[in-house]
């Protein structure tokens, strides 16, 4: 057990004992002092775990998914927890505060979570601020790009946001999958998406940089297989660097917490099974041409092989830290190295889509 993981250990009861968003904040803000040995991030240095996805070097496939460092406030903490990568965001060009509180659940009975944040953050300028104070630091940051709620269009929030945001990112993230922005979800058709992609290409153009950074999308895991083809169409028509799956669900298994009927996105265990079966369909509809980064439902190393195994190059937590603290990143990249020797792998990469 790492030493972030023992001190999340002990103060979990008292953690657990707040409101969920207080209880996120004080982890942003422990992020933010806790002291780092240097060894901390050489351990996610692993030769054997390394990938290169869209032109880009992750010292290993496990990353932190947007949502969980909304403002950019602790990119470099988590990237020295161990974490291959991490992903900002979402952000919108204006300030938001997002839905009426409370918008934040623990599920613990199922080890899962329901928000309805609708995208509350500082706005483009005050992120702008940290990523410049940041630039020319090592280490994969994403920068999860979203429009806001109030905009007339919402197309064009976007082509902002990955103008802005060219000069910083390491990849571009288009959430156009949260279901906490009504109408959001409609980007994802096939005739919205084309236009916004082509819009969001453009702006980056315009960036006046010399490297572009790749332009990720991410989905939905509510989605059919027309809409998964789709999709699979336009990102390969259009050069995407990966496709991220998948974002929180609508759909409510058989839960048993008490806060099982709550409106929002469900995350967590939960999510697992239909998450791993979206990895298998995308990896289907793109014939394996373009990356997978999967999502949801990732709580332990078994969980990441299997999806990598599945066809994603790359993984994404957030949910279970909320159960297990931000050290789990670091335990399931040894479990990675592990998993990837017994099954006779000499890289990650060779493991994807083997299953």
């Amino acid at each position: 057990m790492t030493i972030a993981s023992r001190l999340f250990a002990l103060a979990r009861a008292a953690i657990f004992a707040l409101d969920p968003e207080t209880g996120h904040r004080l982890a942003i803000n422990s992020l933010k002092n806790m002291p780092f040995s240097s060894s901390a991030s050489a351990k996610s240095q692993s030769g054997a775990l390394a990938i290169r996805v869209a032109g880009l070097d992750f010292p290993n496939p496990v990353g932190v998914a947007a949502g969980f460092d909304k403002d950019a406030e602790v990119p470099d903490a988590l990237l020295k927890l161990g974490f291959g990568f991490t992903e900002a965001g979402s952000i919108t060009p204006r300030p938001q505060a997002g839905n009426p509180k409370p918008r934040l659940f623990r599920l613990t009975e199922d080890r899962a979570v329901i928000n309805r944040m609708g995208f509350n953050n500082s706005g483009a300028q005050s992120a702008l601020e940290r990523f410049a104070a940041r630039q020319g630091r090592p280490g994969v940051v994403g920068i999860n790009i979203g429009a806001n709620k109030d905009s007339e269009d919402r197309t064009a929030d976007y082509a902002e946001m990955a103008r802005l945001m060219t000069p910083y990112a390491s990849y571009l993230a288009v959430n156009v999958s949260s279901p906490n922005t009504p109408g959001l979800r409609a980007l994802q058709d096939e005739a919205a998406l084309a236009g916004l992609i082509d819009e969001v290409i453009e702006a980056r153009g315009q960036a006046g940089v010399a490297s572009l950074p790749p332009i990720f999308l991410k989905v939905a895991p509510d989605l059919e297989q027309v809409d998964i083809d789709a999709i699979s169409r336009i990102a390969i028509d259009k050069k995407l660097g990966a496709l991220i799956v998948s974002n929180t669900t609508v759909s409510r298994p058989d839960l048993k917490s008490r806060h099982a009927k709550e409106t929002g996105g469900l995350s967590g265990e939960p999510l697992r099974a239909m998450a791993l079966e979206r990895v298998r369909d995308f990896r289907k509809a793109t014939g394996g041409e373009l990356p997978l980064v999967g999502v949801g439902g990732i709580a332990t190393a078994d969980h990441a092989w299997d999806r990598i195994r599945a066809g994603a190059s790359l993984v994404q937590l957030y949910s279970a830290m909320v159960y297990h603290g931000p050290g789990l990143g670091s335990q399931i990249v040894s479990g990675l190295e592990r998993l990837m020797k017994r099954d006779g792998f000499s890289s990650i990469a060779e493991a994807v889509g083997t299953e």
